[in-house]
């Protein structure tokens, strides 16, 4: 072998025979850290497939349940109240209408008496004429005195109540306030009719607990 350098092939062969270890060594390397994540992977599954976590870190949220009512339950329709009969207490309105020449005490006297409902007179507006009214203080050593008052006069305030038998006369009053056509004002309890010039509008309430 003539032409062969031997020295070249000698370090060529020692090169192979050092490399060789070497590359031993990184395959042995990639094979541990493949076994040590296949074990770490079978660690954290579950037996049953799954996954099981372990003991929870400071970072980890746990989730409570919360408290008070569920959203909405008070939203929920409540059954309506219903009043199946009218309490004795129970005020009603009325708006009543008295005709031209009618005596109002008498119409308001009888509308108890029919209903048996007490009337309670709030107000009043019209004219009447012919009134016979009783003023307090008005006659001799400070007794009442009786005054009848001729012509039309505009009603300025009208109150008083009437019951319905078994209650007693003095339970019924009817009180006015008058204006003349000069600008004078009188007034008193109503004593006998009270004739409307006009139509007369009363604004009362009624009652069914008269006692």
């Amino acid at each position: 072998m003539a032409g062969l350098d031997l020295g070249t092939t000698n370090r060529y062969v020692h090169h192979q025979l050092h490399l060789q270890p070497h590359n031993n060594n990184n395959n042995s390397e990639d094979n541990n850290d493949d076994n040590n994540n296949n074990d770490n992977n079978s660690d954290e599954q579950h037996p049953n497939g799954g996954f099981q976590g372990g003991a929870s870190g400071p970072g980890d949220v746990v989730a409570r349940r919360p408290r008070g009512r569920p959203p909405g339950s008070k939203n929920k329709p409540k059954p309506p109240v219903i009043i199946t009969r009218e309490s004795a207490n129970t005020l009603r309105a009325h708006i009543l209408e008295v005709g031209s020449g009618c005596d109002i005490f008498d119409c308001l006297a009888t509308y108890a008496r029919r209903r048996q409902r007490g009337i309670c007179v709030l107000s009043g507006t019209g004219t009447v004429t012919n009134v016979t009214l009783r003023q307090p203080g008005g006659g001799a050593a400070g007794g009442s005195a009786v005054v009848t008052l001729h012509g039309r006069f505009e009603i300025l305030s009208l109150s008083g109540s009437f019951l319905p038998p078994p209650a007693p006369p003095g339970a019924t009053s009817l009180t006015v306030f008058l204006a003349g056509g000069q600008g004078q004002v009188v007034g008193g309890n109503v004593v006998g009719e009270l004739v409307a010039a006009g139509p007369v509008i009363v604004i009362a309430s009624s009652f069914t607990n008269v006692a």
